[in-house]
């Protein structure tokens, strides 16, 4: 490749005979060598692409397996060497925290564009120029998309359930699309106002995974679930719960230094002992007497949470213990039940404690306990989904698969309208960037063109990926928007084209937007660069 765009001899300055810009030989060779390593890099994730894409096992240096089909996760696992090709890494995480789906997409169009970017270096252009016609491109191409979307209320659920399904179609559990689809919905409206938000704190619907059962059993809780086993086994159900939440500890003091205490006799030894139980009498006391009936214990790594004596006067007052809940749950706990985190037992006031209906330990037909707080009094506009699946790797899968889900819908309440899936609106953006470029001129004229031109990747790697011939289906796709068909896409179930929206194959708008402009400006900082110090 570089050979063709050797320097000519340096005496005429960089300029040819015929005066076209031909670069000195480095910066085309650099420019080249970055190109082709992000290329590298959205090949591989090609094949990944669409409800017909296949899953890659990823194995770390640990000797951990991930089975994903989600673009972010399969490059953040990746190793990737290239200071070029990191670049596309974060170009997927950067999509994936903007919008949280179509993280695979965006790496296949920036791969697409910079072969475009290769072939037009290789004629001669100037890749200013080549990065200005593409900022052109972009602006037309987002005005373009804007055009072909609908609007959506957050009230209309059955649209809100088509967009969830068609984003995890792509997925390992596709087939459980009927009960994961509702299931996010549900989550993201009940902690949000749909009449006044403008985005979704994802932190307000925790994800927790347990393994055992199928993805059938996956359900929403609207309340508290807790993974950590009740410490005291006598009381497993408590109605019309005061639960306190406590960061101190329930065992005898310790000093602050090493020290050694030396017992002479048993008087003073019993005499020990006998403090002690008075200490913790004394605490367990204050706790009843604040109208406290479950406990949460924070785990501490200085000494024990909780002795052994503590848990005894705790069961015989019949309060519900839970040990070791971990410091970054403090938060949400506290948010979903209405109490406030206790740091000493002299603040333990009938007003810190939480209320809730219910606080039991369920029996998962023989794959563990959980521990379930329902009916909060105050909620604080939070829930929790349980996932369950046969083995680690699915339940990881299912996790991903339903965050995706939720991005998807915090998208809609982002930016509330939707456009249609399934290749249509890259082909519309080719076809309208074709019309474009006739109305500029020179170079750039030819750079929108390829620019256009690129996008037709997505359309063609869902035909690939489901087995249709790309060449036919992306001519047909074509010559129907070109006659004005604006919603024609690929059917990848019935394998040919149809209306995407009659199939309702439905995305947001802010993944199809965020995909393009974040791609492009990857694109156009890979281009820029002349030369790896």
């Amino acid at each position: 490749m570089p050979e063709a765009m050797a320097a000519p001899k340096a005496s005429n300055g960089g300029k040819n005979k015929g005066g076209a810009y031909v670069d000195r030989d480095k910066p085309a060779q650099i420019r080249f060598s970055n190109i082709s390593a992000a290329k590298a890099v959205a090949d591989a994730i090609r094949t990944s692409l669409g409800p017909k894409g296949m899953d890659k096992m990823i194995q770390d240096e640990k000797g951990d397996v991930t089975i994903t089909n989600d673009g972010a996760t399969i490059l953040k696992q990746m190793q990737v060497l290239h200071p070029a090709a990191k670049m596309l890494v974060e170009l997927s995480k950067a999509q994936d925290i903007e919008a949280g789906d179509g993280t695979t997409s965006v790496v296949v169009i920036a791969g697409a564009l910079l072969d475009a970017c290769s072939k037009l270096l290789q004629k001669g252009i100037h890749p200013t120029i080549i990065s200005e016609s593409f900022q052109k491109a972009v602006d037309k191409g987002v005005e373009v998309l804007t055009g072909m979307s609908r609007p959506v209320q957050l009230s209309d659920r059955e649209t809100l359930l088509n967009s969830a399904t068609t984003s995890l179609c792509s997925k390992v559990v596709s087939q459980y699309s009927s009960l994961l689809a509702p299931m996010s919905v549900d989550a993201v409206m009940r902690v949000i106002d749909p009449a006044t938000a403008t985005s979704v704190d994802l932190q307000d619907i925790k994800v927790i995974k347990k393994l055992g059962g199928t993805i059938d059993d996956c359900e929403l809780v609207d309340g508290l679930v807790l993974t950590q086993k009740v410490a005291n086994t006598g009381v497993s159900r408590v109605e019309k719960a005061k639960i306190g939440l406590i960061q101190f500890c329930l065992s005898p003091p310790k000093t602050d230094m090493d020290n050694q205490v030396v017992v002479s006799d048993y008087a003073q030894m019993d005499r020990v002992l006998r403090e002690e139980r008075a200490y913790i009498l004394n605490l367990v006391k204050q706790i009843k007497k604040a109208g406290c009936n479950v406990l949460l214990i924070q785990k501490s790594i200085l000494r024990d949470a909780l002795s052994d004596l503590a848990l005894h006067f705790l069961n015989k007052m019949k309060i519900m213990v839970v040990k070791d809940i971990e410091r970054e749950d403090i938060e949400f706990i506290c948010k979903t039940i209405g109490t406030k985190p206790i740091a000493h037992i002299d603040h333990f006031t009938p007003e810190m404690l939480g209320t809730a209906e219910l606080a039991e330990e369920v029996n998962l037909d023989g794959s563990g306990k959980l521990i379930k707080i329902t009916g909060c009094t105050s909620p604080g506009k939070t829930v929790s989904i349980v996932v369950r699946g046969s083995n680690k790797l699915v339940i990881e899968e299912a996790e991903r698969s339903i965050h995706d889900a939720l991005c998807v819908i915090r998208c809609l309440v982002k930016k509330r309208a939707l456009i249609a899936g399934g290749g249509a609106p890259e082909i519309e953006l080719a076809v309208r960037l074709a019309e474009y470029s006739r109305t500029l001129g020179g170079m750039e004229a030819y750079c929108v063109r390829a620019f256009g031109d690129a996008l037709e990747v997505i359309p063609s790697t869902l035909a690939e990926n489901a087995g249709l011939n790309p060449i036919c289906t992306v001519t047909e796709l074509r010559n129907r928007h070109a006659q004005g068909d604006k919603m024609a896409g690929i059917n990848v179930r019935k394998g040919g084209i149809s209306n995407i929206l009659e199939e309702l194959v439905v995305q947001p708008l802010l993944v199809s937007l965020s995909a393009l402009t974040l791609a492009t400006e990857t694109v156009r900082s890979i281009l820029k660069i002349d030369d790896v110090v």
